[in-house]
């Protein structure tokens, strides 16, 4: 984990949780990162809230591509 992430509880439904836990297996990711991924893409149909208007900041859909 990065020092620069931020820590929080969530609670799942039952189900929800077996298929994230199935697909982060299948996918060779952490139940951690689906989540993180499927937050911005939420936030970016906004389009104004994410991303951040930092500079240097990475685009979301960026960070779903497999090397």
């Amino acid at each position: 984990m990065k020092t620069s992430q931020k820590r929080a509880t969530i609670y799942f439904d039952p189900d929800l949780h077996r298929a994230l836990r199935l697909k982060a297996a299948e996918t060779d990711q952490s139940v951690s990162d689906l989540v993180n991924n499927a937050v911005k893409l939420s936030l970016a149909e906004d389009g104004k809230i994410w991303p951040p208007s930092r500079r240097g900041r990475t685009n979301p859909t960026c960070l779903l591509r497999k090397s």
